[in-house]
């Protein structure tokens, strides 16, 4: 995008990042006409649409080159490196590789590592595939058949060894797999599986919605504050799942590539099935593999005349392995890869926005909802954008984007796309809403997903403490999705089951009441100010929700300083800080407001507010002001300079101690360093700081690693006991942190403790994820299970 930016003459490049959406026609056409003719320009889009160009088609002798790697690990016995080798050289094999398939043999050699590795389910579908592609592959057969026979599928490891034999031509082969047939148990009435067992959609990693609560009734809304909104028809309870949406479109994070799913975004198996037509996508299961707009690899050809001599149960069974049926209908197949199966490099190149942006673009165009000019995307999306008040160098980042992604599409997939200013505008629309509506998919990954339960006081068989980390595996836009508004304290809660949104109340709601997401920071995360410039930076509107139009506890101390009088729990505050809680508290009482909302939401913050800052509810209303570095509370002065240069080293050191929480490695040494630098943020920071909370945290986890136990919960319940404070009893948040205190409690042997936190910690995810509570977290059913275990042995 640099070099394209340096072909623009400086007077297209301000008007450029001058205009509004109500010019972008005569913008759009002056850089259109002036890449047109540039043959650089030509060059670049060349490069990145035309697959013969590409780096992202398959690649035969690479592929060869990657299985020779990888038998070379496999002779080693380095089976995970064997597996890495052959997944990436399926992910690069062409759909045909000569008499005997290239494809096939690595899904056979696949098998056999994952059957080394232990995997013996993931094992067998491999060897399914390598049959559908060679039936006549004796060798699969016969892995088949083995491991059917360690999975008890019996009367299978019989016909499939069966198959091997009338493939073998060798006298002692056949009286080799003689000796096998023998060896298989007796399979009547023993049989638990058939060949539906390798149905795609049998295995599809696909998570189902649930259900929407009965007469939860939603409807849109317009107000002039957060333009249109969702709210309530009736009163619903906390917990209650109120909306449900598969994606318009999604498309899968860059940095997730290598580790989840391109089409339902859940974490790869070892057995992941690449596309058969380019080397970007990879996928949980062919079924998705299908729906993406791939095809099952096989082969088409009459493949049964060898076995005509075999009984029919034999060939039924030949058959029912090795075809390839239709599992979906064109109208169940979603089929958003497939303007990008080409092998060409954009996909993989431009930003993730703009490929979001082309699979709207080729969905509504494949279902003739789109004109080939786009000219009437605006209105078929029918969703909020703010061009006009984005930064000059973002317009300008949209009008590149848009004409080279409307021309790699032309290029690539769609010749009757039209490369007209109309199309280019409506892209650049299309990208500001996608800025401002799509939504993150996340997953929660922790140190859990691996997780071994660790027998109760047996604390030199544990690793790191359990922590967790929301990552985001996505990008989607959802059409009713996106009209949820925000709120800094949100009142429901969204989460993912593969890619489909789910949304629940976290509290009781009212009917007419707002329903209400967070963006990204909420109250307790971040304090007021860092907010309300983020929202307007990422999603251009000024915040005024409930909490950020009225003081209350957490934005005074989540960034406060202590009172330099040790017997006083009031908060100083910086300037900045001092300032937007100023404004915070003008515009609360200036707002105009009945009578008793006024005094309801008064009284409520100062019950609240009282124990840090009470001075601001003694004075009178019309004379309230907030004075940086004055405490709150009793009025005392305190040198805030000072007290930010000694936190600033305190945690200079913490972090360092990141490296060796990573590497699991801490000692007596490192704790009392740590002590030390706690120590130091607890005499200037207010003692609900998030600071210390992260810091508390911290040293838990080393105290955990330096099999100090004692002391990593007593840290770790000091870091929970301040988050409380900064969110609420039932947030979210503290049920993260609890899982860590479970986990510490079972290593100490502290089993009671450990299940009464278990179970607390399963309440607070039951009210944000229901009945799917240990979907997102893998770990939790093993924690309860060893937290009930150890309370059993206790007893």
């Amino acid at each position: 995008m640099e070099k394209l930016k340096s072909l623009i003459p400086d007077d297209l490049l301000k008007t450029v990042k001058s205009s509004s959406d109500d010019d972008l026609l005569t913008t759009t056409s002056s850089l259109l006409r002036l890449f047109l003719g540039l043959p650089q320009f030509h060059q670049a889009v060349s490069e990145l649409a035309d697959p013969d160009l590409g780096c992202c088609g398959k690649n035969e002798e690479t592929s060869l080159d990657l299985k020779r790697r990888g038998n070379l690990s496999f002779r080693s016995r380095d089976f995970h490196d064997a597996l890495r080798f052959y997944s990436k050289a399926l992910r690069v094999a062409p759909p045909d590789g000569g008499d005997k398939s290239l494809l096939a043999s690595l899904f056979l050699n696949r098998a056999n590592v994952l059957h080394n590795l232990g995997l013996l389910k993931e094992s067998l579908r491999d060897c399914h595939r390598a049959l559908r592609i060679d039936p006549c592959y004796a060798k699969a057969w016969y892995r088949r058949g083995k491991l059917n026979s360690l999975l008890g599928n019996y009367k299978d490891a019989f016909l499939d060894i069966t198959v091997s034999m009338s493939l073998e031509s060798s006298l002692a082969g056949k009286k080799q797999l003689q000796n096998e047939l023998n060896a298989i148990p007796n399979y009547q009435n023993k049989q638990t599986s058939e060949h539906d067992e390798y149905h795609p959609s049998n295995y599809a990693s696909v998570d189902h919605l649930p259900s929407v609560q009965s007469g939860v009734k939603l409807h849109c809304v317009s107000t002039i504050e957060k333009g249109r909104g969702m709210v309530s028809e009736c009163d619903i309870e906390q917990a209650s799942v109120i909306h449900i949406e598969e994606p318009f479109s999604v498309v899968i994070s860059k940095s997730c590539r290598e580790t989840h799913c391109h089409f339902c975004l859940n974490e790869l198996p070892a057995d992941a099935v690449p596309c058969p037509s380019c080397s970007i996508p990879v996928y949980c299961s062919e079924s998705c593999q299908i729906q993406s707009g791939g095809m099952l690899s096989t082969n088409e050809r009459d493949k049964h005349h060898v076995f005509q001599n075999l009984p029919d149960d034999i060939v039924e069974h030949i058959k029912g392995i090795t075809s390839a049926d239709t599992y979906y209908s064109e109208n169940e197949c979603i089929q958003e890869h497939q303007h990008e199966c080409r092998g060409a490099n954009w996909p993989a190149v431009l930003p993730s926005d703009a490929v979001l942006a082309g699979r709207l673009i080729m969905k509504l165009i494949n279902q003739g909802k789109a004109a080939t000019d786009l000219s009437n995307l605006q209105e078929i999306l029918e969703l909020s954008h703010s061009y006009s008040m984005m930064k000059p160098e973002t317009k300008l980042e949209l009008h590149l984007l848009s004409i080279v992604l409307i021309l790699c599409l032309n290029k690539s997939s769609c010749p009757d796309l039209s490369v007209c200013e109309a199309a280019v505008t409506q892209t650049i629309i299309l990208l500001s809403q996608i800025k401002v509506n799509s939504i993150a998919v996340v997953r929660m990954k922790s140190s859990g997903d691996s997780f071994k339960c660790i027998p109760s006081g047996n604390v030199s068989a544990k690793e790191q403490i359990q922590s967790l980390e929301q990552i985001r595996v996505g990008q989607a836009l959802y059409k009713t999705g996106s009209l949820f508004n925000h709120s800094c304290k949100p009142n429901i809660h969204l989460y993912f089951l593969s890619r489909g949104l789910v949304v629940r109340t976290t509290e009781f709601v009212p009917m007419g009441c707002p329903l209400e997401l967070s963006y990204g920071p909420e109250v307790g995360k971040w304090d007021c100010k860092d907010r309300i410039r983020f929202l307007e930076e990422e999603y251009f509107f000024h915040c005024r929700c409930r909490c950020c139009s009225q003081i209350n506890i957490s934005d005074l101390v989540i960034n406060g300083y202590c009172c330099v009088n040790t017997n006083c729990t009031g908060v100083v505050l910086d300037s900045n800080v001092a300032t937007c809680e100023s404004e915070k508290l003008n515009h609360f009482l200036t707002a105009p407001k009945s009578l008793d909302h006024h005094v309801q939401v008064w009284e409520k913050m100062h019950t609240d507010v009282e124990e840090v800052a009470s001075s601001l509810l003694s004075k009178r209303r019309d004379s309230l002001h907030i004075e940086p570095e004055i405490c709150l509370k009793c009025g005392s002065r305190s040198a805030i300079e000072n007290s930010h240069a000694a936190v600033n080293k305190a945690w200079n050191h913490l972090r360092r101690v990141d490296e060796l929480i990573n590497s699991g490695q801490a000692n007596v040494s490192v704790v009392s360093d740590c002590l030390r630098s706690i120590a130091v943020l607890r005499t200037f920071l207010h003692m609900y700081n998030k600071d210390i909370a992260d810091a508390e945290d911290k040293v838990a986890q080393v105290c955990y690693l330096a099999e100090e136990l004692v002391d990593a919960r007593k840290h770790c319940e000091a870091s929970i006991k301040i988050l409380k404070r900064l969110y609420e009893e039932e947030h979210v948040v503290i049920g993260n942190e609890m899982v860590k205190l479970a986990s510490i409690q079972l290593a100490s042997g502290d089993s009671s403790g450990a299940w009464k936190t278990t179970k607390r910690l399963s309440q607070i995810f039951s009210k944000y994820y229901g009945s799917h509570a240990e979907t997102p977290f893998s770990y939790l059913p093993c924690l309860k299970q060893e937290a009930a275990k150890a309370v059993n042995l206790s007893s």
